[in-house]
């Protein structure tokens, strides 16, 4: 592929062209909580069960359909715990129909080999961050030994991962973990560019279509998050070009200058909308199933 990132491109044999990919519905997820924000600065942030239960509902509600998950304890500080992993997982799965994606990130103190363990939780997709990022003041630690543990993992427990990309590089990144390890289960290839973290990728729309014109072929779709004020030109930059979004308090918890965000429902409920007046309305649980390829592990 050329520079161009919305020319056409071959996929498995098939042609992809973004401005075809463009006129498809739009996956929306919701990051409600992430591991950064304090509870006590931000009441309204969801961290009990009861609360990332009621988000979830409201939010696909609104337009998502899927769920990005950090969990946290009982005195809402970040953690990776099995029990409180499985029980949000179960919860929200019997609750709505949302795709249930957990963090194996949690937080940048979390220890590598505790990140692994959050597939114990049985999630119908994780996140696989393709390289370590400067995160603010602190070093987003993902060398390519973990990357691959985590890969093959996923791979032999039916979990489709969605590749974070904070940097140009963990395109290339991506690109080796495929070469050597295959497609991941599912066989659909969907990435996340995270930009506008402070000394990551910035949030512009230069910089995410440079990762565009990047991504390997094997790429069958992908989304973009914009950090705090570089949100909404994200969200412009990705509907755009044919990306999908994710929004989220974890992401941005301004609404508009001076306006805090009282709900993840407010930011989902406006990126349907802007999507539907692209043209892109949100996209449905099961189209966003069929397309990242998702395992069915609903009761029936």
């Amino acid at each position: 592929m050329a520079g161009d990132p919305s020319g056409p491109r071959t996929v498995n044999s098939r042609r992809i062209d973004w401005h075809d990919v463009g006129m498809t519905a739009t996956l929306i997820t919701v990051a409600p909580t992430g591991a950064e924000h304090d509870k006590a600065d931000l009441p309204q942030l969801p961290t009990t069960l009861e609360e990332l239960v009621e988000t979830a509902r409201r939010c696909e509600a609104a337009g998502a359909a899927m769920i990005h998950l950090h969990i946290r304890d009982a005195e809402h500080r970040p953690t990776l715990d099995t029990g409180r992993l499985s029980a949000a997982v179960e919860a929200i799965r019997s609750e709505t129909d949302l795709i249930v994606q957990l963090s194996t990130g949690g937080s940048v103190h979390d220890p590598l080999e505790t990140r692994l363990t959050v597939l114990d939780a049985e999630p119908d997709s994780c996140s696989l961050t393709c390289g370590t990022t400067n995160f603010g003041d602190d070093v987003f630690l993902n060398p390519m030994g973990f990357m691959s543990d985590l890969y093959v993992q996923a791979q032999e427990r039916e979990v489709v991962p969605e590749f974070e990309l904070f940097e140009l590089g963990h395109v290339a990144a991506l690109a080796r973990l495929i070469e050597r390890h295959g497609l991941p289960f599912g066989g659909k290839v969907h990435v996340d560019f995270v930009t506008g973290v402070p000394g990551a990728m910035p949030g512009t729309t230069a910089a995410l279509l440079a990762g565009v014109a990047m991504l390997p072929p094997e790429v069958t779709s992908w989304s973009a998050t914009g950090i705090g004020r570089t949100h909404l030109p994200i969200m412009a930059a990705a509907l755009s070009a044919g990306g999908h979004l994710r929004v989220g308090m974890e992401d941005n918890i301004m609404y508009a200058r001076g306006q805090q965000v009282q709900h993840n429902d407010e930011l989902v409920a406006r990126a349907a909308e802007f999507a539907a007046l692209m043209q892109r309305p949100a996209m449905s649980t099961s189209e966003a199933r069929e397309l990242l390829g998702i395992k069915d592990r609903r009761a029936r």
